[in-house]
């Protein structure tokens, strides 16, 4: 672009008659040479290529895993193709007592995070590790106490909990109400449309059924 300003300059120069028009343009025309002059040079493209791939692109969040518990360990399984081929320090894992963060960098150009907090019971620190196998990384959280965990996180075990309450009812009614608001608040636009017509044809029959036969 520089290039291009400083071309036309010289094309003006060479029609500019008056002086000071002429001293004016001779001043801008020194001014883009220098510019110029002090622009670092082109890089070569597969260098750039290769700044770019170090960066390792953007973030992506994990959300697929599986996991597996043993007496001494809870066991996270992450598919990823060819992590196996990174440098071992481009995969590392923090663990605190009750979390532990994932971050895998630089894998065909793109950095993968996955975040675990308030794990549902303590772990040893210095025993958790991790292993990259074929298309894999196996995150070991050796527990502190050799128990069973029914879920992974706090969260999760609250979120059951509360399912369960909700369907834990003496009434079996309460429980499918329960059920159907648990729906509504969760469900799209379509599911909420027909619940609205489920309740409204529900009510309607029941009204009809109040009304003593004339006979």
């Amino acid at each position: 672009q520089l290039q291009k300003d400083l071309e036309e300059i010289k094309e003006l120069l060479t029609k500019a008659t008056r002086q000071r028009l002429r001293d004016v343009l001779m001043t801008e025309k020194h001014k883009l040479e220098l510019e110029i002059k002090n622009q670092p040079p082109p890089k070569p493209k597969d260098v750039a290529e290769e700044e770019k791939s170090s960066l390792g692109g953007y973030t992506v969040k994990i959300n697929n895993y599986g996991w597996d518990q043993s007496d001494k360990f809870i066991k996270i399984y992450i598919s990823l193709n060819g992590v196996q081929k990174l440098p071992a320090e481009n995969v590392q894992v923090n663990f605190t007592e009750r979390s532990f963060d994932l971050l895998v960098k630089n894998l065909n150009g793109k950095n993968y995070t996955m975040t675990f907090n308030n794990l549902l019971k303590p772990i040893s620190v210095e025993g958790s590790s991790r292993k990259v196998k074929t298309d894999m990384v196996l995150v070991m959280c050796r527990k502190k106490h050799e128990e069973k965990w029914e879920c992974l996180t706090q969260v999760e075990k609250e979120s059951k909990e509360k399912e369960k309450a909700a369907y834990d009812t003496s009434d079996p009614s309460e429980g499918l109400m329960n059920l159907l608001k648990k729906m509504y608040a969760e469900g799209d636009d379509e599911m909420k449309r027909t619940i609205n017509k489920a309740w409204v044809e529900s009510r309607e029959k029941q009204s009809k059924g109040d009304i003593p036969m004339d006979i």
